[in-house]
């Protein structure tokens, strides 16, 4: 595949890596030198020094054989225009790096296609909702972008003593749309089926429709989910996002900036967050607001270096739980051996985005589940493929596997017998490990 880059910043340069590692021919744009020779003297890829919106460059890159445009420089409207003018030229499709959220909101409007562009992607939005979700649900099973956030898998420990304890999954009344999909118990684990029954201190697999998780867990679990106090240092784009992202009464956010004028606009646009102007890194106003009773520390300022030091200096403080948020992603698998328990950065995670809207296989393992007992398949169904149009009640899976979610454009559902899969649907099973050729012979073979 030929693909094309615009900007060869953090963003821009890991796609190319990512892209051109694939074995994809891989074209850079950029305006700056220093930045197209770091590419070129470590990956196997073409650069192009020029102004990625000018019709002449593009066209020179290649744009009229292109089968996708990344527009990924620092400057939102560059983007935007970059990818309408690719799309116009010929490229097949367009993906938009973005930083406001004004920009972002062209999403889920007509504009969108009509400017040329395919997909929208925000980094700091992808790593608000990632940081988000990790802290609302410890326990949930990362299921990339799959149903956007309408689907939860999560596994649960059984507590003694709860409605599920000692009842069979066929007794158990889940709220509809939720199921059981795997039991672990004495270090062994299973696919469960409808007579498999649940013992306390059991980890059981469920999944379902977000929404309606709440009332699923009251069934293995004591109690509410624990309101927990957050602190977000940082006043830049990826910190707003991570404080909008932490708005239900599940959080209590205080949001610290050095900057005045950014205090004052950032407590009118966030009224369900506490602005305080002030280091939360220096030693009075840490103990003054006694920081160290937080439940999470997040560090996203625009500093990698200064984000570590922060969360490495607030865990030893006491705080339970620190989060750091970097740029550079080398620096993640370095950060848990000090001290820090999770780490995001941007580039990653809006990398990782686009690299699963442009593949295009039919059947991708998302995640292993219980002990690798089970596996998570992402599935696109042929035209041709046979569970087409049948009720699912007729669709005779692989054994121990099932359709967990149906995902149909914007709507994610857990179906039930009567549901059908359609043309365009994207399918998740969950089953056995090594189920992909019974997968392809009934979804993607003729």
């Amino acid at each position: 595949m030929n693909v094309i880059i615009a900007g060869a910043g953090e963003v821009g340069g890991y796609a190319a890596e990512v892209f051109s590692r694939a074995g994809h021919n891989v074209t850079v744009i950029d305006v700056a030198p220093e930045k197209l020779r770091g590419l070129d003297d470590r990956l196997d890829l073409r650069t192009l020094q020029g102004h990625c919106a000018h019709h002449d460059v593009l066209i020179e890159a290649g744009i009229e054989h292109c089968d996708l445009m990344i527009a990924a420089t620092q400057v939102d409207e560059i983007n935007l225009l970059t990818a309408s003018l690719a799309k116009a030229a010929g490229a097949k499709k367009t993906y938009v790096r973005v930083h406001h959220a004004a920009n972002y909101a062209l999403r889920n409007s007509p504009l969108k296609a009509k400017l040329g562009i395919d997909e929208l992607i925000c980094p700091e939005h992808l790593t608000a909702q990632a940081v988000s979700r990790r802290l609302r649900n410890p326990g949930a099973i990362a299921i990339e972008e799959f149903g956007r956030d309408q689907v939860t898998i999560e596994r649960i420990v059984v507590e003694p003593k709860t409605p599920a304890v000692g009842q069979t999954l066929v007794d158990i009344r889940l709220p509809p749309n939720v199921r059981i999909a795997t039991v672990e118990r004495n270090g062994a684990a299973f696919v469960a089926d409808a007579q498999t029954e649940i013992h306390e201190n059991d980890a059981v697999t469920l999944f379902g429709e977000t929404k309606r998780f709440e009332a699923a867990r009251k069934l293995f679990r004591k109690g509410k989910a624990k309101h927990r106090s957050v602190v977000v240092m940082g006043e830049a784009s990826v910190a707003v996002w991570l404080v909008r992202a932490m708005s239900s009464r599940l959080f209590s956010v205080r949001m610290f900036v050095q900057s005045h004028s950014r205090a004052e606009e950032l407590s009118a646009k966030l009224p369900h967050a506490t602005v305080i102007e002030a280091d939360p890194t220096d030693s009075d106003t840490f103990a003054e607001e006694h920081l160290e009773k937080s439940d999470v520390f997040i560090a996203a300022t625009e500093d990698d270096e200064h984000n570590i030091l922060a969360c490495a200096r607030a865990k030893q403080l006491g705080v339970a739980t620190v989060v750091t948020v970097v740029q550079r992603s080398k620096y993640l698998h370095l950060l848990s051996h000090v001290g820090i328990d999770h780490s995001f950065s941007p580039r990653a995670e809006a990398v990782q985005a686009m690299w699963r809207l442009f593949n295009d296989e039919p059947i991708r393992s998302l995640a292993v589940i219980a002990e690798e007992t089970a596996e998570l398949y992402e599935i696109r169904p042929a035209a041709h493929s046979l569970v087409l149009g049948h009720d699912l009640r007729n669709v005779t899976l692989p054994d121990r596997a099932m359709v967990a979610a149906i995902q149909r454009g914007e709507k994610v559902f857990v179906p039930g017998a009567e549901d059908r899969i359609e043309a365009g649907d994207l399918v998740l099973v969950i089953g056995p490990r090594g189920l992909e050729p019974a997968l392809h012979s009934m979804f993607v073979k003729k």
